[in-house]
This record gives C-alpha cells, structure tokens and sequence, in this order.
C-alpha cells in the first residue's frame, strides 16, 4: 500500500497527528485495515496528505504504542492482529442532545492535548543508544565490587569526574572530596537541614522554586521571602530579614528567568562575607544559555568559602536519572563528615555510567544537541510572539533555560488566558502559581515551557492560543 486518502481538517483545534492516528485506529478496528497490511511510509504519506513527516510519525508511533501496528527493520510499519486488545467503541451520539455533546467535548478538551510543561525534555532526544552501550560495559565489566556498599558520599571517580566537569563547564572550584551526591535536589536539601540543625532562618526570592521552599519548610527551616527585580534578589530586602542563609538561582531563576549580572554576584558575595553567613547556589538551567556570553557559577568567585553549590543531571538528561551533587565548603564538609553522614540514595552501577557518559565525551555532545534542539524551539516561539502575537504579549525571560514568560498587554488577566487556554485543550502555567505568599501584582503573565514538544507541536499550540488569545472564536 503505497497511499491512503485521510481526511484531514486543518481548521480543527484536533492536531493533525492525532486526526490521522485517530483515523488509523478506526480503519483497524472496523477491519478495514487488516493484520499483516504494509502501511505506507512516513515519508510517502506525508507527501500524499501534505503534512510534515513528523507528524506521520508521531501517529504511528503512538498507534504502535497501543498496540495496533509494529514496525519491521527495513520493511516498514503493519497492522498487528488486535483480537484481544481492548477498545472502547464509539458511542452513538444523537443529534438533539446537544448538552451531552458537549460535556463530552469538555471533558476531552480537558485532557490537554498541548501541556507546554516546565519540567522534563524532548522524549526524542534521550541517548538511548548510548546508555545501553554504557550500562551493558559497566555489567560486563563490573567485579564483586560494583555490588557492595559504596562510599556514603558517591563513589570517588565519579565525585571526581563531576568535580572536573564543573570546573572546566562552570568555573566550580572544588575537589572531589568536597562533592556529595544524591537522588535529587529534595535529598541534598535535606541533608542541608541536617548540616543546620534545622533552625536556620532562609531567604528566598518570591516568586521561587516552590519545590526547594517546601523541602527547606519540612526539614524545619524558618523560611522568608525576599523580593526581586530585573537584576535578582534585591540585597537591601535581604539585609532586613537578619537570613542566616539565602537560596538562589543565579544563572537562569525560576520562573522568572533572571539571569543575574555580575554586580549583583558581587554584592551577595559581599553581603555572605560581612554576615558570616552562607548562600545556596542552585545552579539552575546553567546549561541552556541562547543569549550573551555565560557567566561562570557564583562559587567560582566565592573566597572565602559562602556558596553551597547544587546542581543536577535531570534537566540535562532526564528527571528519571534522579542523580544531583552538592559542593561544600571544605569546613561544612569537615563538619558533615565528623557526624553519621547518610547513604548515598544512587546506585554504584548507576553512578558508574553518568561517570563514563562524563569522561568518554557523551555528555559534551549530548549537550551541544541538546543546545540546538531547544534554541531552535527558543528561537521559534520568539519570532512568533513577536510577529503574531505583539498586539497581545510580549516575551521575557529568554536568556537561558527551557521556558518562556508572556506577559500579555491587551486587557486579558492571568486566570482568563489559563482558563482559555485550558478550553482549547492546551495547558499554560500561571505565574501567580509560583508565589509564596498572596501576588501583588496585577500584571498578566503565564509560562510556557518547551522542552517536551515537539517543534510541529509548539506552532499548532501557538495558533490556536493566537486565536483565543486574541477572542478571534
């Protein structure tokens, strides 16, 4: 089978992708579309319906997903035998039950066909080939000794493998022997509450990282805001709250997108100094930077031992990697190690193929793929903001990092353009959301991430928000 004639409907909020998967399914089903029919390529169809070949793929992926084709190397996709799969069949629908109708139609556009998530990465983009290699070379070549209990702090070649990484990618300076691992930021967070005995007074910016604000509350930390502006968390506020330690996120701050300039390093720096007190640096989103040039990490130019360095692979990776490390400083380190420090919550196979994903290259090409997978996305929503949507909103925030803030200019409030997102299906994330205390501001803004969809996606998103945006239904 060489072509197949699928309605399509380019004016429906449907994506075209799933208006074709939904279309396949219905032709198996109904037994249209037998076991064993070679269907046509994604790229014979694609030319056949005029759409792009990833969308093509995108249907056929998920429709081997669930079961009713499989893809043969270097023959192509087929219908698989469904007998025995389950499927709920279409329900008649009479025509003058207009109410059912549409209850049906909200509870399916409520599903959220576009979630524009600010957590998470392109699912393509994964090395899977690579870590399969990785993990079957750490197996094959593992001894008695990969299956004991490691060292509570990491293993010391990956310690030493992520301290050499960030020195040379973030200007860190630190040893190995200063470096603790963990299953994610919550665990390091925790530990720092340990270190502090739970009664030191933390500062952070508001609007902020809502996950580290309720780690630091329920490891029994006094938590305070502070507030920001165009350059960071403002020192004066700072000063007034008395803080034995404050939580930034210099290099790309959540959600606000701040990147913060050297002056103001400098007078946190100095405001550490003179308090005797410590900051932690959340170095978030430091690897994804689209405009000027990179500022080291703040501990870089720490001298006197006040920054408290964090950083993960979750973002660069993947969030299932689950695998952060923390620099301290050498007294903190000292002190940490003098009490019963906890067990690493990492695997030592684990720990072993990140360390080789490090030292072998991987990690570098990842990256700079990864670089140019989100820019171009990153580039994309800018210039359609810019050419489409300016009588409506403009863009922050994009100088780092994997997500978009919209201010919007023409009257909308926040609530209403997630609301109205929400009815067409498409998730967008206000910034209300990510204040500690009750918003003041009465300005609109939401947040877009796009990490997680793809580049066809993020333009069919985009439309339909244009339109609804703009009460053009």
């Amino acid at each position: 089978m060489n072509e197949l004639m699928i309605p399509l409907d380019t004016k429906s909020l449907t994506p075209l992708y799933q208006q074709i998967e939904e279309y396949l399914k219905q032709e198996i089903q109904e037994g249209r579309l037998v076991a064993g029919m070679r269907l046509p390529s994604s790229r014979a169809l694609s030319a056949n319906l005029l759409v792009s070949r990833s969308t093509i793929e995108t249907a056929y992926d998920q429709l081997v997903a669930e079961g009713y084709i499989e893809p043969v190397a270097y023959k192509g996709y087929y219908v698989c035998e469904i007998e025995g799969i389950y499927f709920q069949k279409a329900e008649y629908t009479k025509q003058n039950n207009p109410e059912k109708t549409e209850i049906k139609q909200r509870r399916k556009l409520h599903k959220y066909r576009y979630d524009f998530a600010l957590n998470g990465i392109a699912p393509e983009s994964f090395p899977t080939h690579t870590w399969k290699q990785l993990a079957k070379q750490v197996l094959s070549d593992s001894t008695e000794e990969i299956f004991a209990q490691g060292n509570p702090y990491g293993e010391d070649s990956f310690r030493e493998a992520i301290a050499e990484y960030l020195y040379h990618a973030r200007g860190v300076k630190c040893e190995k022997s200063q470096i603790l691992v963990g299953a994610g930021n919550d665990y390091l967070l925790m530990v720092l509450a340990t270190l502090f005995e739970c009664n030191k007074k933390v500062a952070m910016e508001n609007p902020t990282y809502l996950s580290a604000w309720y780690d630091l509350k329920h490891t029994g930390c006094s938590v305070c805001t502070v507030k920001s502006d165009e350059m960071g968390i403002c020192i004066e506020e700072l000063e007034k709250t008395g803080a034995d330690v404050v939580y930034v996120m210099p290099s790309h701050q959540f959600p606000m997108g701040t990147v913060m300039p050297l002056k103001r390093r400098m007078e946190l720096l100095r405001w550490a100094d003179e308090n005797q007190t410590y900051i932690i640096e959340d170095d978030y989103d430091s690897e994804f930077r689209y405009k000027g040039k990179p500022i080291p990490a703040l501990q870089g130019f720490d001298k006197n031992e006040r920054v408290i360095y964090i950083g993960t692979f979750s973002k660069s990776i993947a969030p299932s990697i689950r695998i952060s490390y923390m620099a301290l400083p050498k007294k903190l380190m000292r002190y940490y190690q003098s009490r019963y420090p906890f067990a690493v919550t990492i695997s030592k196979v684990d720990q072993k193929i990140v360390e080789l994903f490090l030292r072998n290259g991987h990690y570098e090409r990842h990256l700079n793929r990864m670089r140019r997978l989100y820019k171009s996305k990153h580039d994309w929503i800018l210039r359609w903001v810019k050419e489409e949507m300016s009588e409506i909103c403009s863009c922050f925030g994009e100088h780092a990092g994997i997500h978009l803030l919209l201010r919007f200019h023409n009257g909308i409030s926040e609530d209403e353009a997630v609301e109205c997102a929400k009815s067409a299906g498409i998730r967008v994330y206000g910034l209300s959301e990510f204040f500690v205390q009750e918003k003041k501001e009465t300005e609109a803004v939401v947040l877009i991430g796009y990490a997680t969809l793809t580049e066809e996606e993020i333009k069919e998103a985009l439309q339909i928000l244009s339109r609804i945006w703009k009460k053009e239904y």
